[in-house]
């Protein structure tokens, strides 16, 4: 039976189109791998002063999306190792920018400096896709051999995936060694919201004040960028956004225990997207960059009360709209199957 009484049935996967495969996972984060070559580098002096540091091509020679060199942008820019300027990318150190200044692999010293036979893997977002979409209908085991044999990969990396996925609250292994994934039904995402409602405004109120401005100005820069993206943001991106200000923010609190509390409501952060690119016609992704600048702003300004009310409302509209996508998707779903979701 699934978790809300009906026979169980095989999870719905849509046929959607090809999801993007461009998010990596390794042993480390794939920001921190950047932004520690990058570091290296401008401290060791190979980087000079005004070299401009563009996304695109970092990404590529990292081989990564241009997500996680955003975020190692961000890392740089709190340190004053770089500076943003009128143009897409940063510059190194306090210098004005320098086109002349050429960025090689060489200079990164990528070779050295990161390991790129790390355990990494290019499809964490079609795993996280499908878990979510299963967990709409209950209770399902994931067959870690089964993932490893569709994705043509190592049982090592296949339990790396697993890991995150756990992490964030999508899947838990039972005693005897079985991944399993979480039910999502409208009962458990009304309780999630209902605790980010509690939990998330007092701690951005007082996380006011101490958040940096040069951070928030990064943040405020990726959602006027995502806005201009509509309406096909990249989805990687997204993640950045929800994680600026629902993480990061956040993180600046002092009160740690009630940051770790939240931790538990995670999920919701990365569910929203799948939903809404799985439902039929594709209506597109809900534009929240709006919502998301509101409370930014109120931040900035000092206001600890505006802060906490314009989150309030941006948690209450986002709970809205995310029971009544979970309902439209239920009730339009189809079903297929999915190799490693049993």
């Amino acid at each position: 039976m699934s978790a809300e009484g009906s026979p169980r049935a095989r999870p719905f996967l849509p046929p959607a189109a090809e999801p993007e495969r461009i998010v990596v996972v390794r042993r480390r984060p794939a920001y921190a791998l950047v932004s520690d070559a990058l570091r290296r580098a401008i401290k060791a002096g190979r980087l000079a002063p005004g070299c401009i540091l563009v996304e695109s091509a970092i990404a590529a020679m990292f081989k990564a999306s241009r997500s996680p060199v955003r975020q190692a942008f961000a890392a740089l820019e709190e340190e004053g190792l770089v500076h943003r300027f009128d143009g897409r990318g940063v510059a190194v150190g306090g210098a004005p920018p320098d086109r002349r200044l050429a960025v090689t692999p060489d200079l990164i010293a990528l070779d050295g400096g990161v390991d790129q036979d790390e355990g990494w893997e290019p499809f964490y977002y079609e795993l996280e896709r499908d878990i979510i979409l299963a967990s709409l209908f209950g209770r399902f085991r994931v067959s870690e051999l089964a993932l490893a044999r569709h994705l043509n990969v190592g049982r090592t990396v296949a339990r790396n995936l697993l890991l995150r996925a756990q992490g964030v609250g999508l899947v838990t292994k039972e005693g005897n060694g079985q991944w399993q994934v979480i039910p999502l039904d409208s009962t458990r995402v009304e309780h999630l919201y209902d605790l980010r409602l509690i939990l998330e405004p007092p701690l951005l109120r007082a996380a006011v004040g101490r958040i940096p401005a040069i951070v928030l100005a990064g943040m405020e820069a990726r959602l006027v960028e995502a806005v201009h993206a509509m309406p096909d943001p990249d989805i990687a991106e997204l993640d950045v956004l929800e994680n600026d200000l629902h993480v990061t923010c956040l993180a600046h609190s002092p009160n740690t225990e009630m940051a770790e509390a939240l931790r538990r409501t995670r999920c919701v952060l990365v569910v929203g997207k799948h939903i809404q690119n799985a439902l039929p016609g594709r209506p597109g992704i809900d534009p929240f960059m709006d919502e998301h600048l509101r409370v930014l702003n109120a931040v900035r300004s000092g206001d600890h009360d505006g802060a906490g009310c314009a989150l309030t409302e941006h948690l209450i509209l986002s709970k809205s709209k995310a029971l009544k996508r979970l309902k439209d998707f239920r009730l339009e779903s189809q079903d297929v199957k999915t190799p490693y979701i049993i």
